[in-house]
C-alpha cells in the first residue's frame, strides 16, 4: 500500500520562545464567521481519499492521536489497558498486512494521578505522557495551585502539560492578563511542552477565539488546543480553522511553527480524514506529523481499527471488537 502520508519524514523545530504581548496585532485579528463556515461546510463533501490512500492517512491519524482517559472513575487498570492499547493501537495482524509495523499513538493524555502509573506502562515506548493541569476542565482553583499542579505533573514525569485558560480574561478582554497567566504557565511546564486548552465553545466569538489563540502564542504556547472535552460544545470545523489561520500567521511574522489539538466531539474516522485534509491545505504537511498535530480523543481510536480491518479484509466488524480501555 501508499504509505506516504503515514511516513513523513520526522523533524524538530525550535520551541516557540514567545514574543511581547503586541495588542496592535491582536486587536486586529477578525473572524468573518459567514465565510468561515462557508469554507468549514465545503470540506466534508468534496475532501475525500479511497482504499489504500484512505489506509495510509488513517495510519497518520492514529500516530497523532492522545488517547485520553479523563474520568472521575479512572484506575490503575484502565489506564494499563490504555497504555497496551497506544503501544499496540491496532491489531498486529492488520498492521502487518498494512506494512505499519510498529505503529504507536502520539501520547497518552491522563489526570495527574495517573501519570505515574502511565509513565511505567509505556517505559521504553517513546509515547509521551500528557497531563491535564492547572485546574482542569474550569481552570479556577487559586492560581498558585494552578502553577504548583503543573510542577507536580512535570516531577511525575509528563512531558507534556495541557493547560486550561481563565475564559474571564478573554469574555473581558483583559488580553494582558490572559498574557501573564499564559507565560507563567509556559515557565512552570519548563522542558514539558504545553498546550493551551482555549475552551472555545465558552468564549462567545470566532473573533475571541482568534484573539486569544495569538494571545497564547505570544505568551509560548507550544500548542493550542480547542477544547477539554467537558464543554457543551467542543471542537468544531469552523473554530479549528480560526486556530489554525492563527497559527498561520504567527509563523508567518515569526518563523515559529506551533502545534493544533482539536479535542472532543471527534469519534469517527472520516472526521479525522477532514481535519487531516484542512491541516495539509490551511499549513501544509510539516504540520501532518504529530509533534505539530494532535487529536484529544477516546473512541476514535476504535474506528479507524474497524476501517483498516474493512481495507484488509473486505468486512466490517462490531465495534465492540475493537476496545480501546
Amino acid at each position: 500500500m501508499h504509505t506516504k502520508a503515514a511516513h513523513l519524514p520526522q523533524t524538530v523545530d525550535p520551541r516557540n520562545p514567545g514574543m511581547p504581548l503586541d495588542l496592535d496585532w491582536v486587536m486586529r485579528a477578525t473572524a468573518n464567521r459567514s465565510a468561515i463556515e462557508r469554507r468549514a461546510a465545503s470540506l466534508p463533501g468534496r475532501r475525500s481519499v479511497k482504499k489504500e490512500y484512505q489506509a495510509a492517512w488513517l495510519c497518520r491519524a492514529i500516530t497523532c492521536i492522545d488517547l485520553t482517559t479523563l474520568a472521575g472513575d479512572d484506575t490503575v487498570g484502565r489506564v494499563n489497558r490504555l497504555c497496551a492499547k497506544a503501544r499496540q493501537p491496532v491489531r498486529s495482524d492488520l498492521l502487518k498486512a498494512l506494512g505499519m509495523e510498529g505503529l504507536t499513538v502520539g501520547a497518552v493524555c491522563v489526570y495527574h494521578d495517573m501519570i505515574a502509573s502511565a509513565v511505567d506502562a509505556l517505559d521504553g515506548s517513546g509515547i509521551p505522557v500528557a497531563a491535564v493541569s492547572t485546574g482542569f476542565p474550569a481552570g479556577l482553583s487559586p492560581f498558585h495551585l494552578r502553577l504548583a499542579e503543573i510542577g507536580e505533573s512535570v516531577k511525575a514525569g509528563a512531558g507534556e502539560i495541557d493547560i486550561v485558560i481563565s475564559r474571564r480574561h478573554v469574555l473581558t478582554g483583559d488580553w494582558q492578563a490572559l498574557y501573564d497567566e499564559m507565560q507563567a504557565f509556559r515557565a512552570a511546564c519548563g522542558d514539558a511542552h504545553v498546550k493551551a486548552i482555549l475552551a472555545t465553545g465558552e468564549l462567545g466569538t470566532l473573533q475571541n477565539v482568534a484573539r486569544a489563540s495569538l494571545v497564547c502564542m505570544m505568551a509560548g504556547a507550544d500548542f493550542i488546543k480547542t477544547s477539554t472535552g467537558k464543554e457543551s460544545v467542543n471542537a468544531t470545523l469552523p473554530v479549528s480553522l480560526v486556530m489554525i489561520r492563527a497559527i498561520r500567521e504567527y509563523f508567518e511574522a515569526t518563523g515559529i511553527r506551533i502545534g493544533y489539538k482539536p479535542a472532543g466531539g471527534i469519534s469517527k474516522a472520516k472526521d479525522a480524514l477532514v481535519y487531516l485534509a484542512l491541516i495539509k491545505e490551511e499549513l501544509g504537511d510539516r504540520w501532518l506529523q504529530n509533534d505539530l498535530f494532535r487529536f484529544g480523543a477516546s473512541s476514535l481510536l476504535g474506528d479507524i481499527e474497524r476501517q483498516l480491518e474493512h481495507h484488509v479484509t473486505g468486512a466490517y466488524s462490531a465495534s465492540w471488537r475493537h476496545p480501546i480501555g
